[in-house]
């Protein structure tokens, strides 16, 4: 009997976004009788040095956790040598799972994980699934990690020839679909499938019940948020400088939850400027998600330009499910730009034009109305296309077994 695999650093009960994606699909195909195994790390996401079992069976799932190195994700040389010990282990466990006419699924944590599952798929004789959060080395190229040099070139020619060696690539967006194909991937082999919100544990929760908005003295305000990772791909300069020109509005409260390298660099900043109308909190657990993402009464997502169609942020779909509004700080072409136009449930400011985004707050702040059919449109929109029934039914058909298998690339020199 065939059996499916998936390959990623991160599984339950791991927090991160790329664990829950894969956790909620791999739970879901367990349910309906698919025999589905797991190979991932022992790490958690956001505690480098806790430890999950080896070897467990959760929701009729078997997860093999193989060993790494435990850096963690402050250190890049660190960061590398945990990439490294999951490509080797990771390959060499998957090298005794698979069998011929399985199916293997590969994530993008670690980045490059293809390569890997190709390699693995091909000398088993298995079929091979690319399921693409990102494009790398393009965002290691865009954000100045790596120099785009003949190493990248090299990885780039590397990834590319994974991709063909899929029988199909999942992307997450229709510009990163367009960015596949450009690589000379065949459009038959590319299909997209956007990432998901659990509905039933995000929903809109009312200003006036939300626990956490009494909690954090905000009850009174209008509340612009920006929930989740503040990393390299994101700007903050952009709310930084509508903070500023917002501070003598005493109703509009800037509220920012979550982490990452950003995360501490804003704190600095606001302190600098001196600003009052902007509160930090950490993240918060899984179970008030539904009152976190509710907190705030607008949502800012951000994006830096040069990453269209190589990173899509995935917190719009919880933002949506939420019943919040938002307001994108990116490329008026862009992906989230384009959702929140066809929803009709937010505006995009360019990034830099602080002017432009303290007017689209002052807007929405001002009139009732106006946030709430942005409100009711999020829910909506969410409900219609980024719920998980829409994309796991999307990824069943993806994962049927295929009548024919496409001729396989050979190995790049």
């Amino acid at each position: 009997m065939s059996k499916l695999i998936f390959i990623n650093r991160y599984f339950a009960p791991d927090l991160s976004a790329t664990s829950q994606m894969l956790s909620d699909l791999a739970a879901e195909l367990a349910q309906q009788g698919v025999q589905i195994c797991v190979v991932t790390s022992r790490m958690a996401y956001d505690a480098p040095s806790r430890r999950f079992a080896p070897r467990e069976n959760l929701q009729g799932v078997e997860v093999y956790r193989v060993w790494t190195t435990a850096w963690g994700r402050h250190f890049l040389g660190g960061r590398v040598l945990d990439y490294l010990s999951f490509y080797l282990l990771g390959f060499l466990t998957l090298l005794g799972l698979l069998k011929r006419g399985d199916t293997l699924v590969a994530k993008t944590d670690p980045p490059l994980i293809s390569i890997a599952a190709a390699l693995a798929a091909r000398l088993k004789g298995a079929s091979l699934v690319n399921w693409l959060q990102d494009l790398f080395p393009e965002v290691a190229i865009e954000l100045g990690v790596l120099p785009p040099g003949l190493a990248a070139q090299t990885l780039r020619r590397w990834r590319n020839w994974s991709l063909r060696q899929a029988r199909c690539n999942v992307v997450i967006g229709s510009q990163m679909a367009r960015r596949v194909a450009a690589e000379g991937v065949p459009l038959a082999a590319i299909k997209v499938i956007p990432n998901w919100a659990d509905g039933a544990l995000v929903a809109p929760v009312a200003p006036a019940a939300n626990d956490l908005r009494r909690a954090w003295g905000v009850e009174g305000n209008f509340v612009v948020g920006y929930a989740g990772n503040l990393g390299r791909a994101h700007e903050f300069a952009t709310l930084l400088g509508a903070a500023e020109l917002l501070q003598g509005d005493a109703r509009i409260v800037f509220l920012v939850i979550g982490g990452g390298s950003g995360h501490q660099q804003l704190q600095g900043a606001v302190a600098a400027r001196g600003l009052h109308n902007v509160l930090f909190k950490p993240y918060q657990p899984v179970a008030a998600l539904a009152n976190t993402l509710s907190a705030p009464d607008v949502h800012l997502v951000s994006l830096l330009p040069a990453l269209e169609g190589l990173i899509v942020p995935s917190k719009i779909y919880g933002i949506a499910a939420a019943g919040r509004p938002c307001i994108f700080i990116g490329e008026h072409s862009g992906e989230i730009a384009r959702l929140l136009q066809a929803g009709q449930f937010g505006a995009t400011v360019l990034p830099g034009d602080c002017a432009g985004l303290a007017a689209a707050i002052r807007v929405v702040a001002s009139d009732a109305q106006h946030w709430s059919r942005w409100a009711t449109a999020a829910r909506a929109m969410f409900e219609n296309t980024f719920t998980a029934g829409h994309s796991l039914a999307a990824w069943r058909e993806v994962l049927n077994p295929p009548t024919s298998s496409p001729a396989r690339p050979a190995v790049p020199a």
